[in-house]
């Protein structure tokens, strides 16, 4: 993560000063993260397969938000449709690409040796076709394995960058939230060495911030949809097996109840009394689920966000470019809650001039 954050401040460098649309920057540093842990590899600016790999994410992304009648009657599938003729391609070049990825790694695989996560699943895959008896149903095919890493390098690329666009953006509207957490990093960290992910405890303003920006803008307002698995009751409410079952995230992150002004952005409200502790001020707080459906990247993603966020304001204040209007707050509703376009002028701290 450090060396992807290293990255990301050396493209603004040659950047500063100028308008520049961070999107594509944040998604190729979180993008070789999951990339390093998948499939031990990394994308530099340009690299044409990275290239293919945003325009099918894109593609997935844009024809699932859209509201579409073959979500509710499958069968209209046999006639014409253009969102979904994109999305089968945008998923055949996705294949392409895995596949492609994964006899690479059957090719190269040692049991001895596993670098990536797809030596990890490719070695449990040999070990249990060593230990379980034929017939037992215990196989691990392909495309178990390939489908694996699919839902992990789309969940975890996708989710991340945008609650990375959404603190980038909130930082753009509230600069007093941004100098503060500059403040504490010259005071806590200084200037002589860069961020670490054990200086979390030491940057409880920083984490706060993040903090509010997942709940201001939960990256998945209704969750995932999930069924019920038994007849049960929530409160005064039955539900009974096999009821799909969505939760309204959004309303839980900005219910009055639980919630001081819940539209206000403010990172104080994760803090204690003294300003220096993270906490968490309601139980309504579920950016990445709950129980035993909890987020399986929820770690991952606190460590990208801090030591992105960390690099880049130890470095630089981020601006609106001049004579333009601030960014809308106002989301895309779809696979995740898109922020719309916007530019970024990214300055040097004098310090690092």
């Amino acid at each position: 993560v450090c060396r992807e954050a290293a990255s990301l401040c050396e493209t603004l460098s040659a950047a500063q000063d100028t308008a520049l649309d961070m999107a594509p920057e944040l998604t190729r540093a979180v993008t070789n993260v999951v990339c390093s842990l998948c499939f031990n590899s990394s994308y530099r600016r340009g690299d044409p397969e990275f290239e293919a790999m945003l325009e099918y994410s894109q593609g997935i992304v844009d024809t699932v938000a859209r509201e579409s009648l073959v979500d509710i009657f499958p069968w209209l599938q046999i006639f014409p449709n253009k969102d979904l003729a994109l999305l089968k391609r945008c998923l055949k070049v996705r294949d392409q690409l895995l596949q492609q990825k994964f006899t690479e790694h059957k090719e190269a695989f040692c049991g001895d040796t596993v670098r990536d996560l797809m030596d990890a699943l490719l070695k449990v895959r040999l070990s249990a076709e060593n230990s379980s008896p034929p017939g037992t149903g215990l196989e691990l095919t392909d495309d178990h394995l390939l489908m694996t890493v699919g839902d992990i390098f789309g969940a975890g690329v996708e989710t991340t960058t945008t609650v990375l666009k959404w603190a980038v953006l909130y930082l753009l509207h509230y600069p007093e939230v941004q100098r503060k957490i500059q403040e504490e990093m010259d005071q806590k960290i200084g200037l002589a060495r860069h961020p670490h992910l054990s200086d979390r405890p030491l940057l409880p303003y920083l984490e706060a911030t993040i903090s509010e920006v997942l709940r201001i803008r939960p990256v998945s307002p209704l969750l995932i949809p999930h069924v019920s698995l038994a007849d049960t009751s929530i409160g005064e409410y039955s539900i009974p097996k096999g009821a799909r079952v969505v939760i309204n995230l959004w309303s839980v992150h900005h219910d009055e109840k639980e919630w001081d002004k819940p539209e206000e952005f403010n990172p104080g409200r994760f803090l204690d009394e003294r300003g220096q502790h993270i906490r968490s001020p309601s139980p309504s707080y579920l950016p990445f689920g709950a129980g035993i459906r909890v987020c399986l990247g929820e770690v991952l993603a606190k460590m990208e966000l801090f030591l992105f966020l960390a690099w880049v304001l130890q470095r630089f204040t981020l601006e609106c470019p001049q004579e333009q209007p601030l960014p809308s707050l106002e989301g895309k509703f779809g696979v995740v809650l898109q922020v719309q376009k916007f530019k970024v002028k990214a300055r040097l701290r004098d310090a690092w001039r």
